[in-house]
């Protein structure tokens, strides 16, 4: 990926700090689309993130950083319906760090009145967020055709069980019959709503759900 900078002359920010601070969002996988990040599992997911929840998208809007103008950023707004670990309040609002064209077209696929549970990093210094592992923290709820309310992350649940054994040891986590079956079998594709909070819940708590 190749990374331009402009001096901002009307804000005073030098070249060379607008391009670390490029450099360093990549980096942390502050990008979406067309960003490369490590696979990671549910377990690791949800110790990475500092807040998950389930809400419903209020707005979103591209603009440029309050700080750095040319720096482009999606600002999403959720009004949240249940919180799965710590306190995102009524209303969680976070700013993402885009640099694909087409994220500024379609504002990173945050689409007003989507259902999404998300697993949030903490914040940087600079006010940027995003979903832990990036499409991998990213669910969208919605109902198959036998009406069961599911959810499917952006790389349609691939890997979301890989490697989950030692996690699981790892944090005493002990799973209901129900979830322990569904880990031991994984595979690719939705996953009822449900179950997924049961096994973030786990993760969360250490304890049998």
């Amino acid at each position: 990926m190749k990374i331009l900078c402009k001096s901002d002359h009307s804000s005073g920010k030098s070249t060379l700090h607008v391009c670390l601070l490029l450099v360093l969002m990549v980096s942390s996988g502050l990008a979406q689309r067309g960003a490369v990040t490590l696979p990671r599992n549910l377990a690791e997911l949800t110790a990475q993130s500092e807040t998950i929840f389930r809400g419903r998208i209020v707005s979103a809007k591209v603009e440029p950083h309050p700080e750095f103008a040319g720096l482009q950023t999606v600002v999403v707004t959720i009004a949240v319906s249940e919180a799965l670990k710590g306190d995102p309040g009524q209303t969680f609002t976070f700013r993402q760090f885009i640099w694909d064209p087409r994220d500024k077209l379609d504002a990173a696929g945050y689409r007003k009145g989507d259902e999404l549970l998300l697993l949030m990093n903490p914040p940087t210094k600079y006010g940027l967020s995003s979903p832990a592992g990036l499409g991998q923290g990213r669910f969208l709820i919605r109902h198959d055709a036998s009406g069961k309310t599911v959810a499917l992350n952006e790389m349609g649940n691939q890997g979301l069980f890989r490697g989950i054994a030692p996690e699981l040891s790892k944090r005493s986590v002990q799973l209901s019959p129900r979830l322990s079956k569904i880990v031991a079998q994984p595979g690719a594709g939705p996953l009822e709503l449900d179950d997924l909070r049961g096994l973030i819940r786990s993760f969360v708590q250490g304890k049998a759900q």
